[in-house]
């Protein structure tokens, strides 16, 4: 009894501790962020008002195309892991779900698809699992083009994650993950050429953002730069799980990308922030519309079409 509510002490403290260090690092993020937009502001100001709405169209419509290949990947990888979910029903888990990275904490957005996995049938287990492999083939899928912002050549040194794909590392992850997190294991193991059609998926996803950061940036950079700009600066904003949406952080690599490309830091600054606001419009958008499908494809019949196989697992 009595180290039962240690334990529950310990936790309290602990759940205190990261409370407290996550606010410290939103200020000092905020911070750090006020003072490079005062002393850069009339560029920053004037590289904003140079985007034309057409280019701006455009870039957004790059984010909802790189949202849609992303979410065509997970719904790849929950299909391989169990009977067929289809893309309308696993973009409202996805695309709705994911709106949870806006709460400080990276697992919020995983423990809410998991819910919305629930209440359409699929066990959560394989829902988290889904979301972790996903995760993983998306971060081996990152890497080599992080690595188009670097000098040449160094994309080579990419190439031995590869290995990471095959099926039996990828599995062999997976439950291993579960293990620790003491989550029940999965039957089904996911194929390799469902992991092969997720990595294609990431591939197109990371690409397209990179164009949608070239289209805002015009001449000022080269598109395989921003392509390994948005790449580097979305992985390393996924691992900043203090900060909501990796806040400051990606905003922070893309600048210095950006930078290095020899754009000046508050024309970086103010495409790093021009792309963080359309980013959220693109969640929003995409979020809102996956969950209209519900309605439709409910009066069109598709709704039900193989129900009956999701939730008898």
């Amino acid at each position: 009894m009595h180290e039962a509510h240690h334990c529950y002490r310990l936790t309290i403290v602990t759940n205190k501790i990261l409370d407290v260090a996550r606010w410290v690092a939103i200020v000092v993020v905020i911070g750090f962020a006020v003072r490079v937009l005062t002393q850069n502001w009339s560029e920053f100001w004037r590289t904003l008002r140079g985007i034309p709405w057409e280019t701006s169209a455009l870039s957004m419509l790059a984010l909802v195309v790189a949202m849609g290949v992303s979410t065509l990947g997970w719904v790849v990888v929950v299909d391989g892991l169990g009977t067929r979910l289809g893309f309308l029903r696993g973009a409202r888990i996805c695309l709705v779900g994911q709106l949870g990275k806006y709460v400080p904490g990276s697992l919020w957005a995983y423990l809410l698809q998991m819910e919305l996995g629930r209440k359409a049938g699929l066990s959560r287990a394989r829902v988290a699992s889904g979301s972790l492999i996903q995760f993983c083939i998306g971060l081996v899928a990152a890497l080599p083009l992080a690595l188009l912002a670097a000098p040449n050549g160094w994309v080579l040194a990419a190439l031995p994650a590869v290995v990471l794909l095959h099926p039996k590392v990828v599995n062999w992850s997976a439950a291993l993950a579960r293990k620790l997190l003491r989550r029940p294991p999965i039957e089904v193991k996911v194929s390799g050429w469902a992991i092969a059609k997720a990595f294609a998926a990431a591939v197109a996803a990371w690409t397209m953002q990179g164009v949608h950061l070239w289209l805002l940036a015009g001449t000022n950079a080269p598109l395989l730069t921003c392509i390994g700009a948005m790449a580097l600066a979305m992985t390393s904003g996924t691992f900043a799980f203090l900060l909501p949406s990796g806040a400051g952080v990606r905003e922070a690599v893309l600048v210095a990308v950006l930078s290095s490309a020899g754009i000046p830091a508050g024309q970086a600054l103010a495409f790093a922030l021009a792309s963080r606001v359309m980013f959220t419009v693109a969640d929003l958008f995409t979020a809102l519309a996956a969950a209209g499908t519900s309605k439709w494809a409910a009066q069109s019949g598709r709704e039900h079409d193989g129900a009956h196989l999701i939730t008898s697992e």
